[in-house]
């Protein structure tokens, strides 16, 4: 049995939250965390099998959840969709866009055709504008809001060997900050969540699994060392940030990238041995 999370309890009493791939892992991870905290959270995706599954995980445990079917890259459906949810629901409080963004990564950017590389910032930039514009346009009615984002390491640091990826990011954190300036005036914030990789997220476990279990080890040690807390934020970390922003408590913050990093963008430091300095200090 899924038990919803209730480390941040009762924040979004009475909101209803709309997420775009709500069937995946971290998608799941912060619906659940929303349920946990009193909103009521409407999933959708392409496919209803995976929303359904983890709305009826929420509905057991005690949460209010709806699941739907989709395409967050189509326009009208998205529309019909949030029109739909304000004839049930009465408002849409929080919108959360966790699909993705099928980006293909380890090859050096020299050797990438331009369908790979470019395929990804063209899912993300038009799916945030999509989903966010839908959201904002009736948040815009309601003088209240938040939209909320996510994007990962390169979004804020030069970031090898990561393809159409990095610049995705870096797209969609820009356009988060620049729809806040548009819509601060009616009452709704846009922030941008950037996480290091969560390693208990399903995309990492598939990839880890393919590549084999020493190869996974090493790739999450290196990741890890890049961090300053050496280590990397789980999807409760993200599925917490997530609510925080989302609540009353986060009222004054907009138009900022909230980095759940571990510490990655701001300094990579994997270099520093401390060890070696206690030493070389002792025989000062």
């Amino acid at each position: 049995m899924i038990l919803l999370q209730k480390a941040l309890p009762m924040l979004l009493q009475n909101k209803n939250a709309v997420i775009y791939g709500g069937g995946g892992s971290l998608g799941g991870a912060v619906a659940r965390a929303f349920a946990g905290a009193g909103a009521k959270v409407f999933l959708t995706g392409q496919h209803l099998q995976p929303v359904q599954k983890c709305a009826d995980e929420i509905i057991a445990a005690g949460g209010s959840a709806e699941a739907a079917v989709v395409n967050a890259l189509d326009e009208k459906a998205v529309g019909h969709h949030i029109d739909a949810l304000l004839q049930k629901a009465g408002t849409v409080d929080i919108s959360f866009n966790a699909i993705g963004v099928q980006s293909v990564q380890n090859i050096p950017l020299v050797l990438m055709s331009l369908a790979e590389f470019i395929r990804p910032i063209n899912i993300a930039m038009e799916t945030q504008f999509i989903t966010a514009t839908a959201a904002g346009k009736a948040m815009i009615k309601q003088g209240t809001g938040v939209i909320l984002s996510l994007t990962a390491t390169p979004g804020g640091i030069g970031y090898p060997l990561v393809g159409g990826f990095g610049p995705a990011c870096c797209a969609m954190e820009s356009f988060s900050k620049d729809l806040a300036s548009e819509l601060g005036q009616y009452g709704i914030r846009v922030v941008n969540i950037r996480s290091a990789g969560s390693p208990d997220s399903q995309v990492f476990q598939e990839a880890f699994t393919r590549v084999g279990e020493e190869t996974a080890k090493s790739i999450f040690k290196k990741m890890a060392d890049d961090t300053m807390l050496k280590k990397l934020p789980p999807m409760k970390d993200i599925a917490n940030a997530a609510v925080f922003l989302a609540s009353d408590l986060a009222a004054s913050i907009t138009g900022v990238t909230l980095d759940v990093t571990c510490g990655t963008t701001s300094a990579l430091n994997y270099k520093v041995n401390y060890q070696e300095k206690f030493i070389l200090f002792d025989q000062r």
